[in-house]
């Protein structure tokens, strides 16, 4: 097995396994690290399914990233003949004067994008399972749906393989230095060589890159399935801001209704939301998964290509999975010509310091 290539990648979850994609189809030698095995379920992608939305409420400068994402979501369906991503549709609700929808209507009429802007009573009326409090508002749009997250890693992995990436699962980095004009990436029993050195190890991240360490936090957030009440039918993807944080929500599936927290809670928490906003889903409990969330401060990504040429990307705050087909591209571009032409300045770790 090689030693050396012209880019090693430390953890091949969402992020890294979509790096690692883009390297190899450029031509570049590809070596992968992972500790635990293919499209694991023990950080932040495990639980089956993610969203995928458009109008982002988070931040206007998302929204160009999200359609470059898109389109690489379905160039990466068509290369690997896999069902990756679901066009359910998206209803987000709330107060008038929340975070929630005013930050998706401002996103959306800041690009453009086809919306409208929805009463309680029209948010019910087109999809009866959500019962929204009268004052709320919402904002749907198509473009939003479902991601077979292990499914999406796995076709990542696959495509890096087949343009002749190598992999190592089960092995843990110990540490990693600059080496003359590349780095040494050690693990035990194997020193690996590379020209470039691309960090993607999510909750783990602040042990390979400790100055991150002051700015991250990592939560354990767990998701839950219940069985629904009765028969479920117009349901999209949905998010909800409530008095008590945002919480969101995904079409029955095989495995039930799946309602989560953005943030940590505990069942009868997630039960009280439920009852209250998605009665039909207030079943039995079917299963649970605790995903790792890794946050910054603001809430926002970190993306960066250090001076001494580390890049690194993964404290996503719980939102990354969606981006990661444009995230692999655009840290292949900070690693092989060390630029992107891609809009990140404003996930740039220098707005902690400035």
């Amino acid at each position: 097995m090689p030693t050396t290539a012209d880019v090693c990648v430390i953890g091949l979850g969402a992020m890294g396994s979509a790096a690692a994609k883009h390297c190899a189809a450029r031509g570049a030698r590809v070596i992968g690290i992972e500790m635990f095995g293919r499209a694991h379920g023990q950080g932040s992608s495990g639980g089956r399914t993610r969203v995928i939305r458009l109008s982002y409420f988070e931040h206007p400068d998302y929204v160009p990233l999200l359609r470059r994402a898109w389109t690489l979501w379905r160039a990466l369906e068509e290369e690997s003949g896999a069902h990756l991503l679901a066009r359910t549709g998206g209803i987000y609700m709330g107060p008038p004067d929340g975070e929630l929808v005013p930050g998706a209507r401002r996103s959306a009429e800041t690009h453009g994008l086809v919306h409208e802007l929805l009463d309680a009573a029209e948010i019910h009326r087109r999809h009866p399972p959500l019962v929204p409090d009268p004052s709320w508002v919402g904002i749907a749009e198509a473009e939003a749906g479902v991601l077979a997250a292990e499914r999406c890693i796995e076709a990542h992995l696959r495509a890096a393989e087949r343009a002749g990436a190598v992999f190592h699962f089960g092995k843990r980095v110990d540490r990693w230095r600059v080496d003359g004009d590349g780095f040494a990436v050690e693990t035990a029993g194997t020193t690996y060589a590379a020209s470039s050195l691309v960090i993607t190890a999510g909750p783990w991240i602040a042990e390979l890159v400790p100055s991150l360490a002051p700015l991250l936090r990592v939560e354990q957030v767990p998701l839950f399935w219940f069985d629904p009440t009765a028969p479920v039918s117009r349901l999209p993807v949905w998010i909800a801001e409530t008095a008590d944080g945002g919480y969101y929500g995904f079409p029955q599936d095989e495995h039930g209704l799946k309602v989560a927290r953005h943030g940590p809670a505990d069942l009868e928490r997630v039960r009280a939301f439920v009852r209250r906003h998605l009665p039909v889903a207030d079943g039995a409990l079917r299963s649970t998964h605790t995903c790792l969330y890794t946050s910054t401060p603001d809430g926002h990504f970190v993306i960066e290509r250090r001076e001494d040429r580390v890049v690194y990307a993964s404290p996503c705050s719980g939102h990354g999975f969606k981006f990661s087909t444009v995230v692999g591209e655009i840290l292949a571009d900070l690693a092989l010509d060390g630029v992107t032409a891609h809009p990140i300045g404003f996930l740039s770790a220098a707005r902690f310091t400035s």
